[in-house]
């Protein structure tokens, strides 16, 4: 996961993945994009290969590339994880929930009472 997250950091490699994410592309296509050299490209692809979140194939003389979204699956369910209430959250709700409905049937068990007395 440290990989995908570092591999994420980058603007450029962040692109290279929006663009990828429409279905495979060579590598060439993927360069002309970008205002920086074509060895440059090629390193961001090589990190972001090296990191899972892309594979690449060679068909004849040129390497497409194509967006692999497990890595991403995994870290975005990692992200949730830090989003979501804690345990302890969960259990003071669920407290607050309790004294409510406690202090309701009280509230009722009393009109009840003055209702008959």
């Amino acid at each position: 996961m440290d990989e995908v997250a570092g591999a994420i950091a980058d603007p450029v490699r962040r692109e290279i993945l929006t663009l990828l994410r429409d279905g495979r592309l060579p590598a060439g296509e993927i360069a002309d994009r970008f205002p920086i050299s074509r060895p440059a490209v090629s390193r961001h692809l090589r990190v972001l290969r090296d990191s899972g979140l892309v594979q690449d194939e060679l068909v004849g003389r040129q390497r497409f590339y194509t967006l692999r979204t497990e890595p991403l699956i995994q870290l975005a369910e990692w992200l949730a994880s830090l989003t979501r209430p804690s345990g302890w959250e969960h259990r003071l709700d669920a407290l607050e929930t309790e004294v409510y409905r406690t202090r309701r049937e009280r509230r009722v068990q009393d009109r009840r009472e003055d209702e008959t007395a």
